[in-house]
């Protein structure tokens, strides 16, 4: 076990009210985030009318505009680290991306065109979302290590934020699942509104209330190139190794989110598939908050690679329960919520130790090569998400069309229009919705089980795998860069005084 002593200078202090305010505003942007990656394509599925020509194409629209913004990421790192703004390098960025992103929320959800033209104004739609995220997304998570370099702070900042993180994840994970089934149209729509007004109401708060620090060591006539931004990425190896470890990370939990609620209903049912997504939801809130409460203690006591390897285990533990429930293990819905509480909680664990090892290569590059450049070395984590999602969406596309869920899906497609129309009651649609589920054969659900299973499994072992075999910054690694990187900061502030 290594239990850190890395001491708190009254420098590396956060003031309370720069903490809970930077960290607060994460409920109302994973809200927004969770509306979106998670029900976006779901709406698209059961209240558009769409051909499997036209459901491809959205889909590859959302691979090309993952993978532009992906690498789109960085680029926004550059103009911040470039940004010499009154209010500081990050918080006009957060507000900015916070109240454009949530404009084009409340439209991706609100209009209905139909058919290729609907195609084409989600083409755009769905281009101004990623860049309008990207821009609160690489401001707000870059704000993170620049506010502290201790680790013990930048553990319990990183806590505190995934702490709020989650229960905005939970609100929208929990409450939407309940509320379109029967009433699609109408309710999504009244759903993205409030979360999009919540998206801007939180992040003025971490506008108003986190106070920045001046930590640019990069000189002020000096601006940051393209040029530049690869040359950091290149020369940086244990960035290079996290970074990818991250996009093979989130690949792998990313996929049970974007089924679930294909894989309720079918197995369910539309009706008691919705309600059984709000428990297995709890699951998800309560695996998550609790992962980010514990992970403090558990890093004081066990080293991250201890953490990695057990979380590893769990992790394919749950998943391979996941695989055998109903076939080997009984069709028990505490069994299934048990399932789901593993899986949650110890992807929540590995995934706070990957957001400290990518946070900790910002030092190691100010450590080698003098320079500290906390906006781009960040934007990799949203880099390595946003191509994960694409991957993840060309997945679950393949899976949705070649299994027939897609056809089956699209009957109640029609019946949400018509309720949306006024023409048939909730009930209507809920009794002629399980019919069309209840036709559907186990080798359709068996499919879709094993997109949800096997990949994860596969993608969390080459990942623990690629961070065991070669990224090197331990804890004892990371004080010893830390405490050089102040004595030579000081030495430095002496001479000039």
């Amino acid at each position: 076990m290594g239990k850190q002593k890395n001491q708190i200078t009254k420098t590396e202090k956060l003031d309370s009210r720069t903490k809970w305010t930077y960290s607060i505003g994460a409920v109302g942007r994973d809200m927004a985030y969770a509306m979106v990656s998670m029900f976006l394509i779901t709406y698209i599925q059961y209240t558009m009318k769409l051909t499997v020509a036209q459901f491809s194409a959205i889909s590859g629209i959302i691979i090309v505009c993952l993978i532009w913004d992906a690498f789109n990421d960085p680029l926004m790192g550059i103009i911040i680290e470039n940004s010499k703004l009154k209010h500081g390098k990050f918080r006009p960025w957060i507000i900015t991306g916070a109240i454009c992103n949530a404009i084009v929320i409340s439209l991706l959800f609100s209009v209905r065109l139909q058919g290729w033209s609907f195609v084409v104004f989600f083409g755009f739609g769905y281009l101004l979302w990623g860049m309008t995220y990207t821009m609160n997304d690489i401001a707000y998570w870059g704000m993170l290590p620049s506010l502290t370099s201790n680790a013990l702070e930048r553990n319990s900042l990183a806590t505190t934020m995934s702490v709020f993180s989650c229960v905005g994840q939970f609100i929208a994970a929990g409450a939407i699942p309940m509320l379109v089934a029967g009433n699609a149209v109408k309710a999504y729509r009244t759903v993205a509104l409030v979360i999009a007004c919540c998206f801007i109401v939180f992040q003025t708060l971490t506008f108003l209330g986190v106070k920045e620090r001046p930590r640019d060591l990069q000189p002020q006539n000096e601006k940051l190139s393209l040029r530049d931004m690869f040359k950091i990425f290149a020369r940086n190896d244990q960035l290079i190794v996290i970074g990818i470890g991250t996009l093979i990370f989130n690949v792998a939990s990313g996929l049970l989110l974007i089924f679930g609620m294909n894989f309720f209903y079918f197995e369910f049912g539309y009706t008691k598939g919705g309600d059984l997504i709000f428990l297995f939801t709890v699951m998800y809130g309560l695996g998550t908050l609790l992962s980010q409460v514990v992970f403090p203690l558990l890093a004081k006591q066990f080293k991250r690679s201890t953490l990695l390897f057990a979380t590893t285990c769990f992790i394919i533990l749950g998943y391979i329960g996941l695989l055998l429930f109903d076939y080997v293990l009984p069709k028990n819905t505490i069994l299934l919520n048990g399932i789901g509480f593993l899986i949650f909680f110890s992807q929540g664990l590995f995934n706070m130790v990957i957001v400290i090892m990518l946070n900790n290569t910002i030092e190691y590059d100010e450590y080698r090569y003098k320079e500290r450049h906390d906006s781009i070395i960040s934007a990799v984590r949203s880099f390595a998400v946003k191509l994960a999602s694409a991957v993840n969406q060309g997945i679950v596309t393949l899976v949705l069309i070649l299994s027939g869920i897609y056809a089956i899906s699209q009957k109640i497609t029609n019946l949400e229009i018509l309720a949306g129309k006024g023409e048939l009651e909730k009930t209507e649609v809920l009794e002629r919705a399980a019919s069309y589920i209840e036709q559907t054969s186990w080798k359709q659900t068996f499919e879709l089980r094993l997109g949800m299973v096997v990949i994860p499994i596969v993608a969390i072992l080459i990942c623990y795998i690629l961070i065991h075999k070669k990224y090197k910054i331990d804890e004892e690694m990371y004080e010893n860069m830390v405490r050089e990187i102040n004595s030579k900061q000081n030495e430095g502030a002496k001479k000039l005084k």
